[in-house]
Protein backbone atom coordinates (compact mmCIF):
# COMPACT_ATOMS: atom_id res chain seq x y z
CA UNK A 1 0.00 0.00 0.00
CA UNK A 2 1.52 3.53 -1.03
CA UNK A 3 1.40 5.86 2.12
CA UNK A 4 -0.57 8.51 1.97
CA UNK A 5 2.06 11.32 3.99
CA UNK A 6 0.46 14.51 2.46
CA UNK A 7 3.47 14.77 -0.33
CA UNK A 8 2.59 13.88 -4.07
CA UNK A 9 4.09 11.22 -5.80
CA UNK A 10 5.68 13.19 -7.58
CA UNK A 11 7.77 14.86 -5.22
CA UNK A 12 7.81 11.55 -3.50
CA UNK A 13 10.13 10.03 -6.20
CA UNK A 14 12.51 13.12 -6.11
CA UNK A 15 13.08 12.43 -2.71
CA UNK A 16 13.35 8.80 -3.18
CA UNK A 17 16.16 9.71 -5.41
CA UNK A 18 17.81 11.58 -3.19
CA UNK A 19 17.90 9.22 -0.43
CA UNK A 20 19.62 7.03 -2.70
CA UNK A 21 21.97 9.23 -3.70
CA UNK A 22 22.53 9.92 0.32
CA UNK A 23 22.44 5.73 0.82
CA UNK A 24 25.24 5.32 -2.02
CA UNK A 25 27.57 7.81 -0.29
CA UNK A 26 26.82 6.18 3.27
CA UNK A 27 27.95 3.21 2.12
CA UNK A 28 31.16 3.77 0.06
CA UNK A 29 32.18 5.83 3.01
CA UNK A 30 31.43 2.83 5.01
CA UNK A 31 33.65 0.58 2.84
CA UNK A 32 36.53 3.85 2.50
CA UNK A 33 36.21 3.92 6.20
CA UNK A 34 36.66 -0.27 6.78
CA UNK A 35 39.37 -0.09 4.37
CA UNK A 36 41.73 2.12 6.00
CA UNK A 37 40.75 0.86 9.77
CA UNK A 38 42.59 -2.41 8.51
CA UNK A 39 45.39 -0.90 6.79
CA UNK A 40 46.58 1.92 9.17
CA UNK A 41 50.26 1.70 10.56
CA UNK A 42 52.04 4.19 12.29
CA UNK A 43 52.03 7.20 15.33
CA UNK A 44 48.57 7.42 16.49
CA UNK A 45 48.18 3.75 15.04
CA UNK A 46 45.30 2.52 18.32
CA UNK A 47 43.72 5.85 18.72
CA UNK A 48 43.09 6.45 15.16
CA UNK A 49 42.04 2.67 14.53
CA UNK A 50 38.70 3.25 17.05
CA UNK A 51 38.25 6.60 15.75
CA UNK A 52 38.17 5.00 12.16
CA UNK A 53 36.01 2.15 13.76
CA UNK A 54 33.45 4.64 15.61
CA UNK A 55 33.06 6.30 12.73
CA UNK A 56 31.93 2.94 10.44
CA UNK A 57 29.79 2.35 13.20
CA UNK A 58 27.87 6.09 12.68
CA UNK A 59 28.42 5.61 9.23
CA UNK A 60 26.81 1.72 9.11
CA UNK A 61 23.55 3.07 11.68
CA UNK A 62 23.36 5.83 9.59
CA UNK A 63 23.15 4.02 6.62
CA UNK A 64 20.43 1.82 7.54
CA UNK A 65 18.61 4.64 9.11
CA UNK A 66 18.15 6.41 5.62
CA UNK A 67 17.01 2.96 3.90
CA UNK A 68 14.17 2.61 6.46
CA UNK A 69 13.47 6.30 5.78
CA UNK A 70 13.23 5.32 1.96
CA UNK A 71 11.09 2.55 2.75
CA UNK A 72 8.94 4.37 5.06
CA UNK A 73 8.19 7.32 2.60
CA UNK A 74 7.35 4.12 -0.15
CA UNK A 75 10.75 3.45 -1.92
CA UNK A 76 12.76 0.90 -2.40
CA UNK A 77 16.35 1.27 -1.64
CA UNK A 78 19.48 0.40 -3.66
CA UNK A 79 21.11 -2.19 -2.36
CA UNK A 80 24.03 -3.19 -4.25
CA UNK A 81 27.40 -2.55 -3.97
CA UNK A 82 27.30 -1.51 -8.43
CA UNK A 83 24.77 0.70 -7.06
CA UNK A 84 26.23 2.42 -4.51
CA UNK A 85 29.54 2.81 -7.18
CA UNK A 86 27.27 4.56 -9.67
CA UNK A 87 25.24 6.64 -7.55
CA UNK A 88 27.71 7.95 -5.04
CA UNK A 89 29.80 11.24 -5.66
CA UNK A 90 32.28 9.85 -3.82
CA UNK A 91 35.88 8.14 -5.15
CA UNK A 92 37.93 4.85 -4.30
CA UNK A 93 41.25 4.40 -5.19
CA UNK A 94 41.43 0.46 -5.87
CA UNK A 95 44.68 -1.19 -5.33
CA UNK A 96 45.94 1.62 -3.24
CA UNK A 97 46.12 2.70 0.45
CA UNK A 98 47.59 6.58 1.39
CA UNK A 99 49.56 6.78 3.94
CA UNK A 100 47.70 7.97 7.68
CA UNK A 101 47.99 11.50 6.20
CA UNK A 102 46.52 10.86 2.99
CA UNK A 103 43.90 8.88 4.60
CA UNK A 104 42.71 11.61 7.13
CA UNK A 105 42.62 14.11 4.15
CA UNK A 106 40.82 11.80 2.16
CA UNK A 107 37.99 10.72 4.73
CA UNK A 108 37.50 14.50 5.87
CA UNK A 109 36.90 15.49 1.98
CA UNK A 110 34.08 12.64 1.41
CA UNK A 111 32.70 14.11 4.86
CA UNK A 112 32.82 17.60 4.00
CA UNK A 113 31.37 16.31 0.50
CA UNK A 114 28.46 14.46 1.60
CA UNK A 115 27.88 17.41 3.90
CA UNK A 116 27.71 20.14 0.98
CA UNK A 117 25.64 17.87 -0.25
CA UNK A 118 23.14 17.35 2.04
CA UNK A 119 22.82 20.69 2.90
CA UNK A 120 21.44 21.19 -0.83
CA UNK A 121 19.15 18.23 -0.44
CA UNK A 122 17.92 19.19 2.85
CA UNK A 123 16.47 22.42 1.26
CA UNK A 124 15.38 20.23 -2.21
CA UNK A 125 13.61 18.38 -0.05
CA UNK A 126 11.79 21.26 2.79
CA UNK A 127 11.11 24.09 -0.66
CA UNK A 128 11.19 22.04 -3.75
CA UNK A 129 9.19 18.75 -2.90
CA UNK A 130 7.40 19.44 0.72
CA UNK A 131 9.18 16.82 2.64
CA UNK A 132 9.80 18.58 6.19
CA UNK A 133 10.45 15.42 8.20
CA UNK A 134 13.08 13.98 5.12
CA UNK A 135 14.66 17.78 5.39
CA UNK A 136 14.65 17.30 9.06
CA UNK A 137 16.12 14.07 9.12
CA UNK A 138 18.96 14.94 6.42
CA UNK A 139 19.94 18.35 8.81
CA UNK A 140 20.56 15.82 11.60
CA UNK A 141 23.09 13.70 9.46
CA UNK A 142 24.21 16.22 7.99
CA UNK A 143 25.42 17.45 11.72
CA UNK A 144 26.60 14.08 12.19
CA UNK A 145 29.02 14.02 9.09
CA UNK A 146 30.18 17.93 10.34
CA UNK A 147 31.37 16.07 13.60
CA UNK A 148 33.05 13.21 11.74
CA UNK A 149 34.84 15.71 9.83
CA UNK A 150 35.77 17.69 12.99
CA UNK A 151 37.58 15.11 14.59
CA UNK A 152 39.34 13.99 11.50
CA UNK A 153 40.83 16.98 10.62
CA UNK A 154 42.01 17.94 14.47
CA UNK A 155 44.64 15.05 13.04
CA UNK A 156 46.00 16.94 9.82
CA UNK A 157 48.95 18.12 9.77
CA UNK A 158 49.08 21.93 8.57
Amino acid sequence: MTPDLGITKKNLTEVHKILNKVLADGNVLYIKLRKFHWNLSGDNFMELHLLFEDQYDAVAEAVDAVAERISTLGGIAIGTTSEFAKESQLKETPGKVPDTQGMLKELVTDHEAIVKSLRDDLDKCEEDYKDAGTSDFLNGLMQKHEKMAWKLRKYLKD
